[in-house]
């Protein structure tokens, strides 16, 4: 009798670990967060993730939240440090007020076209920039470099004095000090946020991806647009992050297929680049926006600025600065 119940409690203990075991094998569901609509590019990239990991089927499936729905954009640094949230979409200036040699990933004419960025993915510069990410707890699993311009109500900007005495929202420290060095006023808020600025009369005008420009319907506010052709100021790097704490949580089997996921979209994204400047081009055409271009001169004139502005103010007030500019300028 006394072994019958022996027996019996091993059964249930065995039961209990096996429901235990079955807990754990259960499928892990990573978040990732956004600020974009489900038709923006770097929604697709995330989507793109989360399909590649559907098919992988090794027990890991992502869960987005699009438009800004779970964190507020700027937010979403913290909890990728520390695992509450798992990927992002994110433009990596954003965190700069932790670690300020971010504001080099968004640095007037520091990269010059799509062919421009794809080779600095590989330079000594982005290699400082990723060592901080990850130390910082987070990884990229996903390279990404969007091209931008300027849209204004007024007049078409391509000279520095096209901004004077204009207002106008730039993402980032640096182009912040650049515009107003050529005589703009600044109104500083997301992406997200400027169609309703424009819309009231708070800005006259403003530069972001475009990518942005077409998913926010810029195109609606304003009187020209400067495409980014191919003497570009204006280049973001929005890489897909993840926390490090959520990539360690899993297997093998699972860490490579995380990392294939994200190698799969950022060759999407890489043949995808240039098509947003010119569905940009053609949706602002569309709806009767001029649209110009900077030349090489115009383009000089503005670094010029950038130069005494935005890079002087970077080399003084961010420790190994100026070593960083000119490692990114040196990338030809």
């Amino acid at each position: 009798m006394k072994h019958t119940h022996v027996f019996k409690a091993a059964i249930a203990a065995f039961s209990i670990a096996a429901s235990i075991g079955s807990v754990s094998a259960q499928e892990i569901e990573l978040r990732a967060s956004h600020q974009w609509n489900t038709k923006d590019v770097r929604h697709e990239m995330v989507q793109i993730i989360a399909d590649e990991l559907a098919k992988a089927d090794v027990g890991v499936s992502l869960t987005i939240f699009p438009s800004k729905s779970l964190y507020k954009p700027k937010e979403q640094w913290g909890p990728l440090t520390t695992g509450e949230l798992d990927i992002s979409a994110f433009p990596l200036a954003y965190a700069a007020k932790r670690h300020p040699e971010f504001d080099a990933t968004l640095m007037p004419g520091l990269v010059k076209n799509h062919e421009h960025a794809a080779r600095l993915n590989d330079s000594e510069f982005m290699g400082d920039i990723k060592a901080i990410i990850e130390d910082s707890g987070v990884m990229v699993i996903s390279d990404a470099w969007l091209a931008g311009g300027f849209a204004s109500r007024n007049k078409c900007v391509q000279s520095p004095e096209d901004v004077k005495g204009q207002v106008f929202r730039a993402a980032g420290k640096a182009f912040n000090r650049m515009l107003q060095g050529a005589g703009a006023s600044i109104q500083s808020m997301p992406s997200s946020e400027i169609y309703t600025a424009l819309q009231q009369g708070v800005l006259d005008g403003a530069n972001t991806s475009s990518g942005s420009f077409v998913s926010y319907r810029i195109y609606e506010q304003v009187k020209c647009l400067t495409a980014p052709g191919e003497h570009a100021l204006w280049f973001m790097y929005e890489p897909i992050l993840m926390s490090k704490a959520s990539f360690d949580r899993l297997n093998d089997e699972q860490k490579t297929a995380v990392m294939a996921a994200g190698r799969a979209a950022e060759d999407w994204f890489a043949g995808k680049a240039a098509e947003l400047d010119q569905t940009m081009v053609d949706t602002f055409s569309k709806a009767g926006v001029e649209v110009v271009t900077m030349s090489a001169e115009q383009a000089a004139a503005w670094k010029d600025i950038a130069n005494e502005t935005s890079y002087a103010a970077f080399a003084e007030k961010v420790d190994g600065g100026k070593e960083l500019i000119a490692k990114a300028l040196a990338v030809e």
